[in-house]
């Protein structure tokens, strides 16, 4: 059955990658360079050196049609000379080309042959120096603007889904910073306006420009539980007081996760089985809990701190939804236990509103 889902899943994901590259004129194919960049340099090197010996060896045999202003006879240094000065565009003038179609090489050969050698050096200069220097300022700037921000651990199915909701519930998308190893997710999370770091999230390094130490939350999503481990311990240690939200596989990692530092847990495959199993008697279940959840749902499911006005009435007197559940001093309270239902200050309080207040009582929580 798996095996069924997977290209199903794996064609989706194909399908919104590329409604958002063709929108922007950007690729779709990414593969991994071989290259280094000293072999890169030794490349590049070597085309600019075989075009330069093509105008040598052509110039050189058509030397009738050149003239030396100083001595009237043109010589193979001559020609390098020539060649040199005509291809970086210096042209001192003290040999010029005087036959037609000496004048049509330097036009249709040279011409090219220059642009070659320019863009090759700027495309160069670009990649090894320009761009890096760039990339340095826009995350110096970007490390100094970044607080509050929504660190995303791994941007597959589960943190697509996870970014995607955040901004639905009112969070702004330049303040979701998506850490991935593969470059198209991260492709994806630009065009949707996310703040993309390649990398490995369980690293130190990477996690320090994310400005872990000033973030919200962290949301660990990797796909494997050891990854998640790593990824939280990373996190825990750069800012100890941070809330950090792991999606965990295997039940028995629970411990493992929540010991490395996780203060929530969630288990999307234990979440589907409940539903599923759920369904077996009841039709309409599992709809109204994905309406609890999702952001464009009828309803939504609020934590929030009881008000000062609050303090005091019965928990069944709440005016803004239905309160399901009072957390008070790590006590779950439910709705039907009537003696414990007067709130009190410090009580957090678990209502299900109407979606058009949800997002702003979220907000305020």
């Amino acid at each position: 059955m798996i095996s069924r889902i997977r290209p199903l899943v794996l064609g989706e994901r194909y399908s919104r990658l590329k409604q958002a590259r063709a929108a922007r004129h950007a690729r779709i194919l990414y593969t991994r360079s071989e290259a280094t960049p000293e072999k890169t340099i030794a490349v590049r090197f070597a085309a600019i050196l075989a075009a330069f010996l093509l105008v040598v060896a052509v110039f050189w045999f058509d030397r009738d049609g050149l003239k030396d202003a100083l001595d009237g006879v043109v010589s193979f240094t001559d020609v390098l000379y020539f060649t040199m000065v005509t291809v970086t565009t210096v042209g001192y003038g003290d040999i010029v080309p005087v036959s037609d179609r000496a004048r049509l090489l330097d036009a249709f050969l040279v011409t090219p042959v220059r642009i070659f050698v320019w863009f090759v050096f700027l495309g160069t200069a670009y990649e090894l120096v320009i761009q890096k220097v760039l990339e340095d300022f826009k995350m110096s700037k970007l490390h100094q603007q970044l607080t509050g921000h929504i660190v995303v651990c791994g941007y597959g199915v589960t943190g697509q889904i996870a970014a995607r909701e955040m901004v639905a519930k009112g969070n702004a998308p330049n303040k979701i910073v998506v850490i991935d190893m593969a470059e198209q997710r991260l492709q994806l999370a630009a065009a949707l306006g996310y703040v993309g770091l390649r990398g490995d999230a369980a690293s130190e390094d990477i996690m320090r420009l994310a400005n872990v130490g000033k973030a919200k939350v962290v949301m660990v999503s990797p796909g494997r539980d050891d990854t998640s481990a790593l990824i939280v311990l990373t996190a825990r240690n750069i800012n100890p007081k941070i809330k950090i939200v792991a999606s965990v596989n295997e039940e028995e990692n629970f411990k493992l996760i929540r010991q490395a530092g996780a203060n929530v847990i969630v288990a999307p495959s234990r979440v589907g089985g409940f539903l599923l199993a759920d369904a077996v008697e009841n039709w309409h279940v599992a709809e109204y809990v994905l309406d609890l959840l999702t952001a464009d749902g009828r309803v939504s499911l609020v934590e929030r701190l009881a008000r000062a006005e609050e303090i005091g009435n019965n928990a069944l007197e709440v005016t803004d939804g239905l309160l399901v559940r009072i957390f008070r001093s790590g006590e779950k309270i439910g709705f039907w236990e009537k003696d414990k239902l007067t709130i009190k200050a410090g009580d957090i309080l678990l209502v299900i509103v109407h979606n058009d207040t949800g997002a702003e009582a979220s907000q305020q929580a």
